[in-house]
């Protein structure tokens, strides 16, 4: 029989506890062991919750819409990775389990498929493949594809040799990646020395949040291939994409791109080798970049050595918002090559275009452009064959940029995104952006863990082998980013940290606030996207300018939050209405910033509400997941 009086007084608690459960008939086996997993004292979670009650010296209700972004691991698990974290090979080779059992971002490893398809393939749904080896040297059929990784949150597809050396082969992709999340997309080499034959892309990777799409070779050496993409990565954000070798040396190939990252969100496209050496190559982009915003397209070796090549362009960036391009070595050494752009670059806001090597050393050649603006830099171009029908210089590019009563245009600044104090008043209709949560679900790691983990520019190549980062892969992306910005200079008056750890978190928070502090988010993402009206309005410390610490949350494998405390601002809670029934849809939580005599001219706030740097507030709603920290009152 067990001697109670001599047991552990945390054993007699686990003994208690234990049989509470069992005498409660309405729990069964799998319920028991659950609750007392979540009353371990040894996890993460509530190792976590101890820390908070030491560091914060209120008594007010615990954010648990943060705590509940602690570490998933069981205490077992946590031990069990803690010990792996020193040897960072061992982790890496446990990189898997790691992932799933702390619920982390991490791409599939996935083995090579050496499926031939060698007869017509029909594939409906499809997904996280590697094919080594699809339709090599396929005589005729067609192979079809049409959902493939359709949704996903983080694709991850291969394809090493794609339809090569085939003969009269026919490719469809009807839905290729649309509406993912983190999205990692290779054709190694896609037509590469086909001849004849179809290849068509009528959705591929459209509505991508984060996109990293490369064509390696897409069919060069190709003789009388046609190929088209009806609707190429339009209305993605914030990724890359590049074509190495486009068409290069192909024979009378045809080349189409019917919408080419259109109303895309600060993407960079990169062709090189485009229609390089080609023989009768016709391609042709009826909407390139079109309506993008702060896009960043560069182009070297087009149709370089090229003879009797026909390129063009209907509309290169048209409508879009200031970015950059780059055209470097554009039919150079070129024989008889046509090459038009009926519209290049008439934007609304000036952006950057530099030509360098245009159409030197080029024989026969004839390059037009109908319209031609924003600012532009030639250098090195052939003095004959290049005509302008009209040139928009700098200044009546800026004059076409004033609309709307002189303000500059704003289409790309959602409505609602920014706003003015004065419009948190109880009754304001007002629009609300879309404050949901875009990055994809992650969990905080325990700081025993994410402390041994390596974080700097100086250690990428570590962090790259932890966690299976291929060269220039999305996760090597996203990895380089994410250190940049947090080993970036803060800016004037701001103090600023990257937190791998709730508990890091807090600490950063009470350095600036002190001790007695309150963490607040807006509630849920009901009236996203809508019209909404104001209900009771609270100033958090009476209203007053104040300090605050405000959290963002930045792409990395575990959650990592930006956080920086800015000078001179107010922060608000109020109610959200349904400005029909009046009836409560959600708690918004604001902040204002008073001084922005440090923000850029071309910031998006001045650009929808007009005026400038220094001259009048900005105020935003903090979005789902994000969070701002205050003294409380």
């Amino acid at each position: 029989m067990l001697k109670l009086n001599h047991m552990s007084p945390l054993l007699l608690y686990y003994l208690s506890f234990f049989f509470y459960l069992l005498s409660s008939s309405s729990l069964n086996v799998g319920a028991v062991a659950a609750a007392a997993a979540a009353a371990n004292p040894f996890t993460p979670k509530a190792s976590l919750i101890r820390y908070w009650k030491i560091q914060i010296s209120n008594d007010l209700p615990k954010p648990w819409f943060l705590l509940n972004k602690a570490s998933p691991l069981t205490a077992v698990q946590s031990a069990t990775f803690t010990k792996l974290a020193n040897d960072q090979d061992a982790l890496a080779n446990q990189l898997q389990s790691f992932c799933s059992s702390a619920d982390l971002l991490c791409f599939p490893d996935l083995a090579q498929t050496l499926e031939k398809h060698g007869n017509n393939v029909d594939f409906k749904a499809y997904t996280d493949r590697n094919f080594t080896n699809y339709g090599t040297d396929r005589l005729g059929g067609v192979d079809s594809f049409r959902n493939y990784s359709d949704g996903e949150n983080l694709p991850v597809d291969s394809f090493r040799r794609y339809s090569r050396d085939s003969v009269g082969h026919g490719d469809r992709f009807a839905n290729y990646a649309p509406d993912t999340n983190v999205a990692d997309q290779e054709f190694a080499t896609y037509g590469a020395a086909a001849t004849g034959g179809t290849g068509k892309f009528s959705n591929y990777a459209d509505n991508i949040n984060v996109p990293n799409l490369k064509f390696t070779s897409y069919s060069d050496n190709a003789n009388g291939r046609e190929q088209g993409f009806a609707s190429y990565s339009d209305g993605s954000n914030a990724g890359d994409q590049s074509f190495a070798g486009y068409g290069k040396n192909g024979n009378g190939a045809v080349n189409g791109f019917n919408s080419y990252g259109k109303s895309a969100n600060v993407i960079g496209s990169n062709f090189n080798g485009y229609g390089q050496s080609a023989n009768g190559a016709n391609d042709s982009f009826t909407t390139y970049g079109s309506d993008g915003n702060v896009p960043e397209n560069g182009f070297k070796n087009y149709g370089g050595g090229g003879n009797a090549a026909v390129d063009t362009f209907a509309n290169y960036r048209d409508q879009s918002n200031v970015g950059d391009d780059a055209f470097s070595s554009y039919a150079k050494n070129s024989n008889a090559a046509k090459v038009d752009f009926v519209n290049y670059g008439k934007s609304f806001n000036e952006g950057t275009d530099k030509f360098t090597g245009y159409g030197k050393g080029a024989s026969g050649h004839s390059i037009g452009f109908k319209t031609y603006g924003v600012n532009n830099t030639f250098k090195d171009y052939a003095k004959t064959g290049v005509s302008f029908s009209k040139y928009v210089n700098a200044s009546v590019t800026s004059s076409m940029g004033m609309m709307m009563g002189g303000k500059a245009v704003n289409k790309w600044v959602e409505p609602g995104k920014f706003f003015r104090e004065g419009m948190l008043k109880t009754g304001t209709i007002m629009p609300m952006p879309d404050i949901k949560d875009k990055m994809p679900k992650r969990s905080f790691l325990p700081r025993v863990i994410s402390s041994k983990l390596p974080f700097s520019t100086s250690k990428i190549m570590e962090m790259k082998k932890i966690f299976h980062a291929g060269e220039n892969s999305s996760m090597a992306s996203m990895l380089a980013a994410a250190v940049g910005e947090c080993e970036r200079a803060p800016s004037a008056g701001e103090t600023k940290r990257c937190v791998g750890s709730v508990e890091d978190m807090i600490d950063f928070s009470i350095s600036v606030l002190g001790r007695n502090v309150v963490v607040r988010t807006t509630e849920n993402i009901e009236g996203s996207k809508k019209d909404i009206m104001i209900g009771k309005v609270n100033g958090i410390n009476g209203g007053k300018v104040t300090k605050s610490v405000s959290c963002h949350q930045s792409l990395f494998p575990y959650l990592l939050y930006y956080c920086h405390s800015v000078p001179k601002v107010r922060v608000y809670e109020a109610d959200i209405l349904d400005p029909k029934t009046k009836a409560k849809i959600n708690h918004g939580v604001a902040i204002c910033h008073v001084d922005t005599s440090s923000w850029s001219a071309g910031h998006g706030a001045f650009m929808a509400l007009g005026s400038g740097p220094g001259k009048i507030e900005v105020c935003h709603w903090i979005f789902e997941n994000d969070m701002t920290w205050a003294i409380a009152d």
